[in-house]
């Protein structure tokens, strides 16, 4: 008898919950507890928006990165583990990671 045959013993109407390790959207990409970091910044002369902090694998935020430019319909690239947005689109951004679930932070303004 293993743990789980005296575990059903001893609770006959407890029903086993399905629990995944890791968090995990529709789109695949992996939730993380951190805030995600969305600054502003000026470089010659044109606005950006930086995003950085992300905690998982960086494929998953390489799709990330060209799920927003495509939904933003804006340029952009992927340097050094952030996120670069051609642009001021901090509102726009935080509002579209809000609803995949991540926590995000505004820093700068």
């Amino acid at each position: 008898m293993d743990l789980q045959d005296q575990l059903k013993n001893l609770f006959p109407d407890y029903i086993p919950e399905e629990s995944s390790e890791t968090q995990e959207e529709d789109s695949g990409i992996w939730l993380q507890d951190d805030p995600i970091i969305c600054k502003y910044e000026k470089r010659k002369g044109k606005p950006i928006t930086i995003l950085e902090g992300y905690t998982g694998a960086t494929e998953d935020f390489k799709l990330l990165a060209k799920e927003l430019k495509t939904t933003l319909s804006v340029g952009g690239s992927f340097k050094d583990d952030k996120i670069i947005i051609q642009g001021d689109y901090r509102d726009k951004i935080m509002g579209i990671l809000k609803d995949k679930g991540f926590n995000v932070k505004r820093v700068g303004g």
